[in-house]
């Protein structure tokens, strides 16, 4: 069985992120750029094989992962080996998988407390152990919202342009446009031009109205996936007993169409 670590609180044991990135990249032979690569969850998963060999079944990791629900799969994984070795500290998956940094630095700092206080010295051959995946850092976090090809600037008739401009596709209404030109409101987008002053009250007000409705449907989305996230955990549990109501149950809750 494991030994817990408990301590997480800011001290002067704590690695930087830059030499925990070396750590993990020396440890399991990767080359992760950021602390926030490791949301993918698989690095961890191999951690724990390393320390408990057999604890986890690395055929299950998705070594490749690059979709969120791929990193909640890993996650998942990491979640049953925990239990198998009697390993107490939750783990917030919801919160780790966005690949914000704090989360993921905060969490690799006590993983290293609780390696640490685990590792027994013996040789491991992560490469071997994957039987030579590639480890692959997934996206940084951000880069489908800030690389996106940027659009030329001039006109078709610009002489050296890289890239033929091309018309605009004609762009769905968005949910906000529509507020802004719903007969509820008083002031339809097409009479903003003409109109100030109380108008810019009223766009708050719709502003409003839908930030709620967003703030509304994240808690209803995050209440149904801790439910989901409950059956999962009862369903890796029983996985072993080969029931088929369990694995009809398993293959609903990872299908990905």
């Amino acid at each position: 069985m494991a030994v817990n670590v408990y301590s997480t609180s800011v001290t002067s044991e704590n690695l930087s992120r830059h030499d925990m990135l070396a750590w993990v990249n020396d440890s399991l032979q990767l080359n992760y750029t950021k602390i926030e690569q490791l949301c993918s969850g698989a690095a961890y998963c191999q951690f724990m094989d390393m320390l408990f060999p057999g604890c986890v079944h690395l055929r299950k990791v998705k070594f490749q992962a690059k979709l969120e629900h791929e990193y909640i799969h890993n996650f998942k994984v990491l979640q049953a080996a925990f239990k198998k070795m009697g390993v107490d500290k939750i783990i917030a998956v919801e919160r780790l998988v966005k690949g914000k940094f704090q989360d993921n630095f905060e969490f690799i700092q006590w993983f290293k407390k609780f390696f640490d206080a685990n590792y027994d010295g013996k040789e491991y051959n992560p490469l071997l152990a994957r039987q030579g995946q590639d480890l692959a850092p997934p996206p940084n976090p951000g880069d489908h919202i800030f690389n996106k090809p940027k659009k030329p600037i001039g006109t078709a008739g610009n002489v050296g342009d890289p890239w033929p401009v091309l018309p605009s596709p004609p762009q769905r209404p968005t949910l906000l446009s529509s507020l802004l030109v719903s007969p509820m409101s008083p002031f339809p987008a097409a009479r903003g031009a003409r109109a100030s002053g109380g108008h810019s009250g009223t766009t708050e007000r719709h502003l409003m109205e839908l930030k709620l409705t967003v703030d509304g449907l994240e808690k209803e989305r995050d209440f149904y996936f801790s439910k989901l996230r409950d059956i999962e955990l009862i369903c890796q549990e029983h996985e072993s007993e080969n029931s088929p109501i369990i694995s009809g149950i398993i293959s609903v809750l990872y299908a990905t169409e």
